[in-house]
């Protein structure tokens, strides 16, 4: 029906409120309309750990929820977490009908709260705008889908297609408005990702700067060997978030202390099994899920662009091309074209000088 559409748009605008403070919970957005067509309650979840999305908009709709339908961006839960199971209350405040836009792949619901609504004797509609839901939620969806983060692949290229200069020599790319774009998605996102190549080349601190984050921002090295001197820039940030170094179980005295090394300079260290490059991203992405990090912007380098490529670990892909030359025989970033053949749904958008092209890969569904 198209009401269902604008009632669905309504909800999921809603969800919106809570983009960088729901991690690892989704975004959810609910509407209570009434017979009329009023509508009478409106709820988001606005941060982890606080009241749902439903709750909140019988809160606000009170006794005129008897009778009228509910709009909801996801499957009301069945479970117990840190709050309550929402499915129960939409049968005890009375509702008539609920539209849901997606069902929630969480083990822990997966069709068990639709099931109480018909159960109950609530008429169910399911997939109104559900394409918009799941894009709203991909780094939920991502987590439980696939047991690991939503991961956003970013590169800077300059005019010559260089991700760095002659020697691997770093020079600023991007222009200011490129870069408060860029620091306004650290801000909602959980976690930033580099390899030790990174650290090694630029010494970056990886912090959200000029933008409002809710939460704190962790830091994820890739450092197989763990090489990252204790002295590094990152380390010295630990009051924006957690720095954590994934990489190999130490299987010598050296490697041991360069573990205790960087433990001491404020570092969560993961230890792997030793593994393949592809098989050892995999596996630290898998355990940055059960660390509750559902998305990560994967900054580089070309190494490390490559490897996630390689294994299949990229959904979405943010190229920024400018105008800087960075000279004669820079150092290239991965094949472009093959990435760019394997997008959908690619925008352009104008930050300044630059161009940044967004597009998301292409999987069977």
């Amino acid at each position: 029906m198209p009401s269902d559409t604008l009632y669905m748009a309504r909800a999921l605008a809603l969800a919106e409120r809570g983009r960088g403070r729901t991690s690892p919970n989704p975004m959810v957005g609910a509407v209570v309309v009434d017979d009329e067509g009023v509508v009478v309650g409106r709820g988001s979840h606005e941060f982890a750990g606080g009241p749902h999305a439903e709750v909140k908009a019988f809160a606000d709709a009170g006794p005129r929820t008897r009778g009228a339908t509910l709009y909801c961006t996801l499957e009301p839960c069945s479970h117990t977490g840190r709050t309550g199971p929402c499915a129960p209350q939409v049968v005890a405040a009375g509702l008539r009908r609920a539209v849901i836009a997606l069902e929630d792949p969480n083990p822990l619901v997966e069709g068990r709260g639709l099931a109480h609504l018909r159960e109950h004797g609530v008429e169910v509609t399911v997939g109104v705008l559900r394409e918009e839901a799941e894009r709203l939620n991909a780094p939920f969806l991502s987590v439980m889908r696939r047991s690991r983060p939503f991961v956003t692949m970013k590169v800077a290229l300059s005019r010559e297609g260089f991700v760095a200069g002659p020697g691997g020599a770093r020079s600023a790319l991007t222009g200011a408005a490129a870069n408060r774009f860029i620091h306004r998605e650290r801000a909602e996102i959980d976690a930033i990702a580099i390899g030790s190549g990174t650290v090694a080349a630029d010494d970056p601190v990886l912090t959200a700067r000029g933008a409002y984050r809710a939460r704190p921002l962790v830091r994820v090295v890739f450092d197989r060997q763990f090489l990252t001197p204790p002295g590094a820039r990152l380390l010295a940030t630990g009051a924006a978030g957690p720095i954590i170094m994934c990489g190999f179980e130490p299987s010598s005295v050296a490697a041991k202390g360069r573990v205790e090394a960087l433990t001491e300079a404020g570092a969560e260290v993961e230890l792997l099994p030793e593994q393949p490059s592809d098989a050892f991203l995999a596996t630290s992405m898998s355990r940055l899920a059960g660390l509750g990090i559902s998305s990560v912007m994967l900054e580089g380098g070309p190494r490390l662009h490559a490897a996630a490529w390689s294994a299949g670990l990229v959904d979405r892909v943010q190229v920024f091309r400018t105008p800087v030359s960075a000279g004669p025989a820079g150092v290239p970033w991965i094949d472009g074209p093959l990435v760019a053949d394997a997008l959908e749904e690619v925008t352009h958008t104008r930050l300044g000088d630059d161009d940044m092209m967004q597009g998301y890969v292409h999987r069977a569904r």
